[in-house]
This record gives C-alpha cells, sequence and structure tokens, in this order.
C-alpha cells in the first residue's frame, strides 16, 4: 500500500548546480531521488517547496513523494534515507501527510535567510556567507527594507527572463540583524521571483553604503525595471530556512485546508 511522505531536508549546496535535475552538472534533487530509488529498488519522483540556484542552501527545504515500502515505520525513515545520501544532504523529519498535500502548492510562506560576514570574521570554512567588506547601520537597514513590506509588483528585483506570468508577491518579513559575527536578513513571502532574494539583499547592503532614505527604496521600486537594482548578492550567503503550511501541519488532519494555487515562477 502506498502512502504520501513529507520530508524536511537540510543541504550545502557549494557543490551542486541547484535544486532541480538537469542534464549537466550535479543536483541535490538528483541525489536525493537516487537514495530513493537504492531503498525502493524503482524510481521515486519527489516534488519540493522551492527550486533553489546553484550553489544556494536549504536548512529547510520540504519535499514530498509516494512511498511503497510499508514495513518502515516513518520515525526511521529519514535514518534510512540518510544511510543512502552524500554528507552535505541530510534528511530531519519525516511526516505520512494526506495524499493531498503538496510540497510547492500547499505552502503558505517560505522564509530566506541571507548571511553576510562581517569584517574581521572572515572564515576559511565557512561555504554558508558572504564577504560584507564594511560595517553597516543594521537601523538604516531596516529602515530602508521597510517600503519592500506588504503586497507589491517586485519586476525591479527579479531577471527580465523571469518567466512568472504576475510579479506581484506579499513579503511578509523582511528585517536585518547581527549574530555571531554576520550580519543576517530574514525575509519570508507567498512566493519568491527568480534571484528576488539575492537582488533585495545586493541593493540594500548598497543604499545602505550609500546611506540613502527608504524614499529611495521607493522609487526603484516603482519603477518596475531590473535597471533600477543593484548587483545580486552572492549565491553562497543564501539559506531558505523554513517552509511553513499552516493547517497542512498536522498533515493527516481531515480539515486540512485544500492546496493554495502555485504562484512561483522562478526561484531562488
Amino acid at each position: 500500500m502506498s502512502r504520501t511522505l513529507k520530508v524536511t531536508i537540510a543541504y550545502d549546496g557549494t557543490d551542486y548546480v541547484g535544486w532541480q535535475a538537469q542534464a549537466r552538472g550535479r543536483t541535490v534533487q538528483q541525489e536525493v531521488e537516487r537514495a530513493l530509488l537504492t531503498m525502493h529498488h524503482h524510481s521515486v519522483p519527489v516534488v519540493a517547496a522551492g527550486r533553489t540556484d546553484s550553489g544556494v542552501h536549504a536548512d529547510g527545504q520540504v519535499v514530498h513523494f509516494t512511498t511503497d515500502i510499508d514495513s518502515l515505520p516513518v520515525d526511521a525513515y529519514c535514518r534510512a534515507l540518510n544511510a543512502n545520501l552524500p554528507r552535505d544532504i541530510r534528511a530531519l523529519d519525516a511526516t505520512d501527510v494526506d495524499p493531498r498535500f503538496h510540497a510547492r502548492h500547499s505552502a503558505l510562506l517560505r522564509t530566506y535567510r541571507y548571511y553576510w560576514r562581517l569584517p574581521g570574521c572572515e572564515s576559511a570554512t565557512d561555504r554558508r556567507s558572504a564577504p560584507l567588506r564594511r560595517f553597516p547601520s543594521v537601523a538604516r537597514l531596516n529602515a530602508i527594507a521597510r517600503p519592500l513590506l506588504g503586497v507589491h509588483d517586485f519586476s525591479t528585483f527579479t531577471l527580465p527572463s523571469e518567466a512568472s506570468p504576475s510579479r506581484v508577491r506579499d513579503v511578509r518579513q523582511l528585517s536585518f540583524f547581527p549574530a555571531k559575527g554576520r550580519l543576517v536578513m530574514e525575509i519570508a513571502a507567498n512566493a519568491f521571483l527568480w534571484r528576488m532574494v539575492r537582488l533585495i539583499a545586493g541593493t540594500l547592503v548598497e543604499l545602505d553604503t550609500a546611506r540613502c532614505e527608504p524614499v529611495e527604496v521607493e522609487r526603484r521600486l516603482r519603477a518596475r525595471s531590473h535597471h533600477e537594482s543593484g548587483a545580486a548578492a552572492p549565491a553562497a550567503g543564501l539559506v531558505l530556512h523554513r517552509v511553513d503550511y499552516g493547517g497542512w501541519a498536522g498533515s493527516m488532519a481531515q480539515d486540512a485546508p485544500a492546496p493554495a494555487q502555485d504562484t512561483e515562477g522562478g526561484d531562488e
């Protein structure tokens, strides 16, 4: 008898060309599906909440797939999966879910974090942050970030090749804070456009360096032109931190919500 599993995965994306399987290069999806093939002796396609780009990491990527292994209890599934995964990909948690659950379409909120190393805190072994050349003003960064909160057309903060029919997104949280020699930007939205988080991160740091006011961010946002964004921050600092599903959290509950509409185009 088949069942649907929801699995939370963490990975260091440094040595991968992204999440999504492709003809050239090593991807996280291919490694996960290879591990499932070893366990099942047949192919098991997986669907992820977000298709992270080349070099981007995850602490809370969520996938779902159908398994026909009845003999393995859900609390042992991660151990079995990890035994067949490379060490830079780890299954953290597995849950039996309603067959209607969809890792991508059912997601209500996605949270990314971007990490910079502050001056004097460089590390040759830190593969999950980007260097920052000067000490920023955290207060100014939070002030100039504020105009990006809410529902807006984020055409300025994506690439011209973005395939989504709508570039309107709802940013629910955007804040900067220091943590153990790092500057962290945390951003949460219903969905993201391709390269959106990295373009926002890079632009806001540039504007802080130039001591700009929030009105400059408002002007660039209203322009709806990629030419108004700054340079994208490097992929190394970006982490898919968490995906929230609201009433799907219990997953087998009878009153779980119907799947949400998929509003994403490209991902980070």
